[in-house]
Formats: C-alpha cells, structure tokens, sequence
C-alpha cells in the first residue's frame, strides 16, 4: 500500500476531515492533499513523526511501503537486523522523497536494494558477533 493511500484509510478510520488532520500536524491542507492524492512524500522526517502520532501508528508504518521487508529483516536477523532495515528503509525514503524517479523505477531501486541487502546479510553472517546470532546459526 502507498503512503498516500495509508494516510487516507488512517484518517477515514480515525473520522478525521484533511483539514483537521493537516492543522494537527502543523502542515497547509494543500501539502496534505498532495501526499493523499498526488502520491507526493514529506521532505522532512519530522512530518512524518507527527502524523504517526496523530494517527497512532508506528513511524516505519509511514515510511515502508513494504512491511514485509522489515518483518523479514527482524525474522531473519533478529532485533539488529530489524534496525538495520528500518535505517535503510529511512534513508531510501528520504531520498525519493520529492525526487525524479518515476514509481516503477522507485520501486525497482527498492528491489535491487532489497536484494543487496539479503545479499550482503547471508555474506556477512561470519561476522556477526555471537551473541547477535540466531540460536540456530551457533
């Protein structure tokens, strides 16, 4: 689900107006109304922070736009795996936020990072320090 679709069902089920949503998270209606519907991204992380909290919802909640990447992460790899993902994930939407990408090429970056980052987990598990490793890995 896309961040502008999520910030509108949290605000439906809240029963919350844009405008009432926008003033709670000291942003213009407009600038709402473009994450909603024109598919735009906050700039800043601060924007992102408030409307979890207005919506009562996790910030990574906003921010991913596939969960399953960080519940496999943390699956996988435990709690340190879990940051890791979330950090990326974080970066990566900073850095498409308000960027030329189209969504496909958007999305096809993400994969290709994705993948990366499975890669480079599975090579470098020998280097993990034993007491970050599964149970299972010992």
């Amino acid at each position: 689900m896309k961040f502008g679709e999520k910030i509108k069902q949290l605000r439906t089920n809240k029963g919350a107006s844009q405008e009432e949503t926008a003033k709670a998270c000291g942003i213009s209606r407009r600038t709402y109304i473009s994450y909603e519907q024109e598919g735009r991204y906050p700039r800043n992380r601060e924007v992102y922070s408030r409307l979890a909290d207005f919506f009562d919802v996790d910030q990574n909640y906003l921010l991913t736009e596939d969960e399953n990447f960080v519940t496999s992460a943390a699956e996988r790899y435990g709690s340190r795996g879990k940051h890791q993902a979330e950090q990326l994930v974080t970066e990566l939407s900073g850095m498409f936020a308000g960027g030329e990408l189209s969504e496909e090429d958007k999305d096809a970056v993400m994969l290709a990072l994705q993948k990366a980052y499975w890669a480079c987990k599975e090579d470098n598990k020998k280097y993990t320090p034993k007491k970050y490793r599964q149970k299972s890995e010992s």
